[in-house]
């Protein structure tokens, strides 16, 4: 029995035995887990505190992971925030980092609702995520929540805006939140001028979300808000939006010297504000080899100095920072290839002569084994004309050819490192200018002949040399006039510049002219042209060609094979008296050529010539060529004239036009006739106008007709008519019709009766006028003035000098005394046969006298040879011949003068002389004079005619003191003129 028991007890013990074996392999793994799990159930973390900062809308967390055994553990944590109640989650995320034992770990976050606007709530958990343990696949437990808030009292009829002066960027958004009073409503707001709406979060809260803020200025942008029941009329905040700061561009170090490092880079905008709320970005240049850091003095530039000798690589870093971030930029490179050369100096120009000038100039070396590259330029007129490089150590030198006499060059050079090129340095420059040199080219030279007065007028026409050809300042051309028929003849001119032209009057022979031109230091290659008798006298057809609006295309035929050139000229202004003279040259073997010119119009006729150069400089026209560039339709209508007018034709004529003022060539003419009920000929188109008026259209087709008949017309009848010529571009202008009326056909019959009537009429009085003064002297002689008469040259009284006629003083041829105041009768001796016979003597009248009375007065006849020429020229002193018995001059004997002078002195010149003064002087009556009395009514309206002694010329005498004289009926005086004192 015993060692049965002890075969069963045996297995029994091993059992045991191994029982406390596996337990300590499953404690000694569980101890080994537990060291790399730590109790994962036991790293919830905990938070400390929650904190905010509402300038920058920020909460700020802290919190720790108790029970934390290791000495480092690298964890993860999840945040939770939920904004007005914890199951409103509004921000996840996940925060890693490395855990210390015992340390205080912080976070933070940035809330888009101002956090006075809403309550935000926040929470953790954590996760152990270390690569040297097991990955753990579940989160610990969260930590209770925190409540996020920051507490504003709100008045009632207030309104609060939150944020308040915010700073942020250009193109962020941004979230305004309301706060409202009690009692406050219908609010509204506005951004700058623009009207904004916002969503109600509660009755006291309200969002306004704003994306992409744009930059409106440097003082911000403002929002203001109305409310109804407020307390005050605006409530607001202003958004101060900056400028995005940008990152340096083109940042770059170099070195003149090796002492002193100039960085530069372009700084991009300004972010600063006003009101202090941002400052301009700053600069902050940092070198990671040495470590230095300095702040920069500009925004664009910074001079780093140099220390190390020994350092060649250089490792900057440039940042830039407002209040919003920063951004920042790098740059390494090798010193000795940043190396920018200073420019050169002792720069010097010398002139070899008019075309080659040497230039030399230095470079800063650092040895001779230091290399330089120079590039040379020379420039013309702000142009490179020449440019070369050359190697350089330490001076060098560069000569220039092919220069321009008297021209102005500017020569420059820069260099840089030849071995590490960086950049060019400044340019180094020097101006100069080039001596003159004679003119190299002879000129190009034409002229216009023209006859006048038996002589040639020449002028002589040059275009200025170019500047290359010049060779300095034109200062006169010199002119040679060389006569071919007397070769010993010439004729020096000079011309002073700037001339381009001159006129020469010369003689009908050959010529030879020379021209050169002169400047300070020679003369130019001569230009020759030579003139025969004919130039100028050429007669060639002239042909038509149509230009387009960039000119003339100009051809024609040659007439010999030997010809040295040709020579097309026209004027640029043909219309005006200085026509501009162009000419262009061209070889020998050219036909044709293209001229234009920005000085050619429409409209206007331009006239070629071509001539041909020979051998011997001579210029022969060839052809005339005119025409238009464009042709124009007239300008104007020409004067018409009416011609040959009778009562059913007239004939329409008008001038020529002046050629040269033609806008286009003229083909023809209309002429339109114009009346009413009126046949046009069957050449012409009929046409009826309103008013019962009828047009006739005729053509003219022939441009040199200028006249034209207008037959089969009514007598006494309207008519008006218009001429215009036509050309290929249209007719000339619609202007107003002349109107005209046909005479009647009697017309012309009257006037060939009146015309001869008219004639004659006009000859006779013409001939009456050329014959008046015969036909008067023959009608009605003057009445001679007494003062005028012969008589009174042998007048020599000085007694009285208003006696006009004294008998001492005149020997009358016959006197005739009618009667005597001593007696009746008076002896009478009548010259010739003398005979004594007493005559009874009577009175003719009783004329009255002075006191009214009437009664006899003494008065007497005498012959007054101014009225008998005849009488005068036979020298004799008697009667004219004829009977007298029937006349009453019959009544007194005629006495001899020397008789009749001895009687009146004795007796009747007596009685005359004892009289007054005013009684003395005569009354002489004319034959011919109208008896007269005192005044002009006592006119008699038939006076008694002479009847046979019309000849016989007798004056009579009658004593001044008779104021008028009264002739009877039956006295044969027919005329008197009274001559009182001093009167006539």
């Amino acid at each position: 029995m015993p060692s049965y028991r002890l075969q069963t007890i045996r297995p029994m013990a091993f059992s045991v035995a191994l029982h406390p074996a596996f337990l300590l392999v499953v404690l000694s793994l569980k101890t080994s887990r537990s060291e790399v799990l730590g109790e994962p159930f036991q790293l919830t973390p905990e938070i400390l505190t929650v904190s905010t900062e509402s300038k920058l809308q920020q909460v700020n967390l802290q919190w720790t992971v108790p029970n934390l055994t290791h000495q480092e553990l690298k964890m993860a944590f999840q945040i939770e925030i939920s904004r007005i109640n914890t199951s409103n989650i509004v921000w996840v995320e996940n925060y890693s980092t490395t855990v210390k034992w015992n340390q205080l770990l912080h976070w933070n976050w940035k809330s888009e609702i101002p956090l006075e606007c809403v309550t935000h709530f926040i929470r953790i958990r954590a996760m152990v995520d270390d690569a040297k343990y097991l990955p753990q696949n579940s989160w610990s437990n969260w930590s209770s929540w925190k409540e996020v808030s920051v507490q504003v009292s709100v008045a009632p009829n207030t309104l609060l805006i939150f944020p308040d002066n915010k700073l942020l960027e250009e193109g962020s958004n941004v979230t305004i939140c309301l706060l409202y009073g009690q009692y406050l409503y219908n609010v509204s707001c506005m951004l700058q001028k623009e009207p904004i709406h916002g969503e109600q979060l509660d009755s006291h809260v309200s969002l306004i979300k704003l994306n992409n803020v744009v930059f409106h200025s440097v003082s911000g942008t403002n929002i203001h808000c109305k409310a109804m029941n407020a307390t005050k009329m605006i409530f607001g905040t202003v958004l101060f939006v900056s400028k995005v700061l940008e990152e340096p561009k083109n940042f770059s170090c170099e070195t003149q010297d090796f002492k002193t490092l100039k960085c530069s880079w372009e700084p991009g905008v300004d972010t600063a504000l006003v009101w202090s709320q941002q400052d301009s970005q700053s600069y902050t240049l940092y070198e990671s080899f040495s470590g230095r850091r300095e702040l920069c003095d500009h925004r664009n530039s910074h001079n780093w100095q140099i220390t190390d000798d020994s350092q060649e690589t250089y490792n900057f870093t440039l940042t830039t920072e407002n209040n919003l971030r920063k951004r920042s930029v790098n740059l390494i490179f090798n010193l000795t290839h940043r190396v920018h050369q200073k420019a050169p100096h002792d720069v010097t120009l010398e002139n070899i002569d008019a075309r080659k000038a040497n230039m030399t100039w230095k470079v800063l070396s650092r040895g001779n084994n230091y290399i330089l590259l120079c590039q040379i330029e020379l420039q013309h007129e702000r142009e490179v004309i020449h440019e070369h490089n050359v190697s350089v150590h330490m001076s060098a030198s560069y000569l220039f050819s092919d220069l321009e006499p008297d021209t102005k060059y500017k020569a420059r050079v820069r260099c840089a490192d030849a071995n590490h090129f960086w950049k060019w340095s400044d340019w180094a420059q020097k101006e100069f200018c080039t001596p003159e040199a004679a003119p190299s080219q002879a000129l190009d030279v034409w002229r216009q002949v023209r006859s006048e007065n038996g002589s040639y007028v020449v002028t002589l026409f040059w275009k200025p040399l170019l500047k290359s050809q010049a060779n300095g300042k034109i200062v006169s051309y010199n002119i040679v006039v060389e006569n071919q028929d007397r070769l010993s003849e010439s004729e020096h001119y000079s011309v002073p510049a700037p001339a381009l032209g001159t006129q020469l009057s010369l003689d009908p022979c050959s010529y030879k002219i020379h021209i050169t031109a002169n400047n300070s230091v020679g003369v130019s290659p001569e230009s020759v042209m030579v003139l025969s008798n004919d130039s100028g006298h050429e007669e060639v057809h002239e042909k038509r060609i149509k230009g387009t609006k960039d000119g003339f295309h100009i051809s024609w035929e040659p007439t010999s094979g030997d010809a040295l050139g040709y020579v097309v000229d026209w004027c640029v202004h043909s219309r005006d008296q200085h026509c501009d003279l162009q000419w262009k040259n061209l070889g020998p073997n050219t036909t044709s050529t293209n001229i234009t010119s920005g000085a050619f119009k429409p409209g206007v006729r331009y006239n070629f010539r071509i001539f041909e150069k020979s051998m011997q400089q001579k210029a022969q026209l060839l052809e005339k060529q005119t025409g238009y560039t464009q042709e124009l339709a007239p300008l104007e209508n020409p004067e018409v004239t009416i011609n040959n007018f009778t009562s059913n034709s007239f004939i329409l004529s008008w001038p020529s036009y002046d050629s040269d003022f033609q806008s286009a060539f003229i083909e023809g003419y209309h002429v339109y006739l114009k009346s009413k009920e009126m046949q046009c000929h069957p050449k012409g188109k009929r046409m009826t106008l309103p008013d019962y008026w009828v047009l006739c259209e005729y053509e003219i087709k022939d441009p040199e007709q200028k006249a034209f008949t207008v037959e089969n017309l009514r007598p006494e009848s309207h008519y008006e008519f218009l001429v215009t010529p036509y050309t290929s571009a249209g007719q000339g202008p619609n202007e107003t019709f002349t109107k005209v009326m046909t005479p009647d056909e009697n017309s012309n019959m009257l006037l060939k009766i009146i015309l001869p009537m008219t004639l004659c009429v006009l000859l006779i009085i013409i001939a009456c006028y050329w014959k008046s003064q015969w036909v008067k002297e023959k009608c009605y002689p003057d009445i001679p003035n007494p003062y005028k008469s012969s008589i009174l040259s042998l007048i020599k009284s000085k007694k009285n000098a208003h006696l006009i006629m004294n008998v001492k003083d005149c020997i009358p041829d016959v006197l005739e005394v009618i009667n005597k105041v001593e007696g009746p009768k008076t002896q009478c001796i009548v010259s010739g046969n003398p005979h004594n016979e007493d005559v009874s003597m009577k009175p003719p009248s009783s004329v009255p006298t002075e006191d009214g009375s009437s009664g006899s007065v003494p008065f007497f006849f005498f012959e007054n040879f101014t009225y008998d020429q005849s009488a005068f020229d036979s020298g004799s002193h008697g009667l004219i011949p004829g009977p007298l018995k029937d006349t009453p001059c019959q009544l007194g004997l005629l006495t001899p003068p020397e008789k009749l002078l001895n009687v009146l002195e004795k007796d009747y010149m007596k009685s005359l002389a004892e009289s007054p003064t005013e009684e003395t002087s005569l009354i002489y009556v004319s034959q011919l004079a109208s008896p007269m009395g005192g005044d002009k009514d006592s006119l008699a309206t038939n006076p008694p005619m002479p009847g046979h002694c019309s000849e016989y010329k007798m004056q009579m005498a009658v004593p001044g003191r008779l104021p008028s004289l009264a002739l009877s009926e039956n006295n044969s005086l027919t005329s008197e003129i009274l001559l009182g004192q001093g009167e006539q």
